[in-house]
């Protein structure tokens, strides 16, 4: 009888002890999360501001934005361009599977052209930014964190925004308007091949119905979508990795976190930005 009775009461403190973690983060991470974001916002207006400064003033630290540059450029190059070529054959086989069920097989280059330019180019960009240089931010200023080297430079007097947040954050901006550009190109190109040579479709037709529904409009779109992209990857990775705590695994949660958070963050903002242009700029015709 001892024995059910100590399982008895093993499994009730085991069940009371997660029922109290529970209450315990239900009331800890609406505070937690508000801190963040309040952190992020603050953040990132204060890099705006010291980049205006710094720019006016002619102290923007140049060698360090072209060393963030080419960085970043030489992590997200190689995997968006591989990434870039199966959504731009995938979009085409659907497209085109969907153009010939309505008898529209000449329209394929239409609405292949607008998927990637609109949605395609700029989010492929931004994940691959999040991926692989918001990881790569958020592990190397995480790692000066937990290093006290980011302690060390504020008891110096060296603001830790101006040196090294500021040049990341114009060239999280500079090398995501790259990668979208580079996106929209390498989707097009494949979906024109495949469409050609796979699908047996029409160049002529590929090409003019792409030029007819894709408007400079959503060209703009795709470059301001870009921009935001790469300054929310970069704030999210710079304030996680300021705010490391715990040592080596602190670093590898900061990762993880910038990570999750910079995807939901884009997903959401793709989707304002996307009904706020519908809205304020509806399609009248073709």
């Amino acid at each position: 009888m001892e024995i059910p009775d100590r399982s008895f009461g093993q499994k009730r403190s085991a069940s009371s002890e997660i029922t109290s973690w529970m209450h315990g983060y239900t009331r800890r991470h609406p505070v937690a999360a508000l801190e963040t974001v309040g952190g992020q916002c603050v953040l990132g207006l204060r890099a705006i501001q010291y980049l205006v400064i710094d720019i006016a003033t002619f102290r923007f630290p140049v060698a360090e934005f072209v060393r963030q540059t080419a960085f970043m450029a030489s992590a997200s190059a190689v995997p968006t361009l591989f990434v870039a070529i199966p959504i731009g054959v995938t979009l085409s086989i659907q497209f085109g599977l969907l153009a010939g069920q309505v008898g529209a097989t000449s329209l394929a280059g239409a609405a292949s052209g607008l998927a990637v330019i609109r949605q395609g180019a700029p989010m492929v960009a931004a994940l691959l930014m999040a991926s692989a240089a918001g990881s790569a931010i958020c592990a190397d200023l995480g790692s000066r964190k937990i290093r006290d080297e980011i302690d060390a430079l504020e008891v110096m007097g060296i603001s830790v925004i101006r040196r090294l947040v500021v040049p990341r954050f114009v060239a999280a901006i500079t090398v995501g308007v790259a990668l979208t550009g580079l996106v929209c190109f390498v989707g097009f190109f494949s979906g024109y091949l495949f469409n050609t040579f796979v699908q047996n479709g029409t160049p002529g037709s590929f090409v003019s119905t792409f030029a007819s529904f894709a408007t400079v409009g959503d060209f703009f779109l795709t470059m301001i979508k870009a921009v935001l992209y790469g300054a929310i990857v970069a704030i999210v990775a710079c304030h996680k990795g300021l705010t490391t705590r715990g040592g080596p695994a602190g670093v590898a949660n900061s990762v993880n976190a910038t990570v999750v958070a910079s995807i939901l963050l884009l997903m959401v903002v793709n989707v304002v930005l996307t009904q706020l242009y519908v809205l304020m700029f509806p399609r009248t015709g073709f």
